[in-house]
């Protein structure tokens, strides 16, 4: 849980920079790896269950 609190401070951290110094180009690039985070993080968890059908 603690976790997710200072993810979402990091999160609000960026924000707030982009925001002040005008980089907009900084929110992009957050989401996209944060995208690819989520993506490997459940593609980990749905490896096992793919080696089970086969």
């Amino acid at each position: 849980m603690r976790f997710l609190a200072h993810l979402g401070r990091l999160l609000a951290e960026l924000a707030s920079f982009a925001w002040h110094n005008k980089a907009w180009w900084i929110i992009p690039v957050v989401l996209v790896l944060l995208v690819l985070a989520a993506l490997i993080a459940t593609g980990q968890v749905a490896a096992p269950f793919i080696y089970t059908i086969f």
